[in-house]
């Protein structure tokens, strides 16, 4: 890799408890290797499409939730790795706007997903990224055991 060019972890967001693994290994990853984390959070469109004034005011809410999680999460990136992180927030579907970032911004190099813990299996973006869309990306793909504790991720990363 030509000195110039920084490594970036994407990491996509949201309120899962795994996230958080996914997000401390990227800036770790980050942090050891001289690269920067990016976090992108999707908005999910609503089911009110009909009323356009409420769903108005309902997107604003979200993309306000959206920027106040995603400036939180930024804090804990800069605390690991020591950079600040770049901040997506996409409106649709998770794994359509996931691909959609990818395509369009080739400074990304490593998609971070931590696989979720519960009965329901790794979770849905990682079996549609594992899935349909793994012969799409131009990226790998690092899939992080969502039970990690933060001394496991040192001893990794």
């Amino acid at each position: 890799m030509s000195e110039n060019k920084t490594r970036i972890f994407l990491v996509v967001v949201d309120e899962t408890e795994e996230m958080t693994v996914a997000l401390h290994y990227a800036a770790r990853r980050a942090r050891n290797s001289g690269g920067r984390v990016a976090l992108l959070n999707v908005i999910e469109p609503g089911e009110l499409q009909q009323w356009g004034a409420i769903q108005g005011l309902m997107e604003q809410e979200q993309r306000e939730e959206a920027e106040q999680l995603l400036q939180r999460l930024a804090k804990e990136v800069v605390d690991i790795s020591g950079t600040v992180p770049t901040l997506y927030i996409r409106h649709g579907q998770p794994s359509d706007q996931l691909l959609k970032l990818i395509r369009e911004e080739p400074s990304i190099s490593i998609l971070v997903l931590a696989a979720g813990t519960g009965r329901g299996g790794p979770g849905p973006l990682i079996s549609y990224v594992v899935g349909q869309m793994a012969g799409d990306l131009r990226i790998p793909v690092t899939i992080v055991p969502g039970y990690l504790s933060d001394d496991q991720l040192d001893a990794i990363t």
